[in-house]
């Protein structure tokens, strides 16, 4: 065998860089958590970050992994929201729009949950969450999300829709659904 029969890639061979596995849920939380912390701590810029993340976001997984942490998390990332990252975000299209919806109708269900459960102390971290969510809508592509609020709307108000499923699969009551239908009218305002 010669040194050049050693360079010709077989069928056998281990994926090449060029096809990187998108990451799982779990590790999309953990690289988030890291590109997180390094911007807090000015290490990296608003554009590195943002490049970052849009890349992360390509994935379900990833996008999830990263929802949970930027939105739930201490970070000030969210609550800035630097343009690169919001024109990175927004150039990711419907996902991005659905994920950060869903977040705003379980957040505004957990806040309903945790005060009944006299739990201030996560009802604070709900809130904080669905406020996110909602600054973070209203900057998206505003077809994309009127389109995507509508729908959870009419699944919150009249139990119809393709969001039902979600919904019930969480066992929101009324006052949670009223709560998520108040969540969606907030972005408007």
């Amino acid at each position: 065998m010669t040194d050049q029969d050693t360079t010709v890639p077989s069928e056998t061979d281990p994926q090449t860089p060029d096809s990187v596995q998108a990451p799982s849920f779990q590790q999309a939380m953990e690289i988030a958590a890291i590109w997180l912390l390094q911007w807090d701590q000015e290490e990296i810029s608003d554009e590195v970050i943002a490049d970052r993340v849009g890349e992360l976001v390509e994935s379900r997984d990833g996008a999830r992994g990263f929802f949970v942490i930027s939105l739930a998390g201490d970070s000030a990332l969210m609550d800035r929201l630097p343009e690169a990252l919001v024109g990175k975000l927004r150039s990711c299209g419907e996902g991005v729009v659905d994920l950060t919806v869903r977040n705003l109708a379980m957040s505004a269900a957990m806040v309903v949950h945790h005060r009944k459960q006299a739990d201030d102390l996560q009802a604070a971290g709900s809130e904080r969450v669905n406020l996110r969510c909602t600054e973070l809508l209203r900057q998206l592509e505003p077809h994309s999300v009127k389109a995507r609020l509508e729908t959870l709307l009419a699944a919150a108000t009249n139990n119809q829709g393709s969001d039902v499923a979600f919904l019930d699969r969480w066992g929101y009551d009324a006052n949670q659904k009223q709560a998520i239908a108040q969540a969606v009218d907030g972005v408007a305002d």
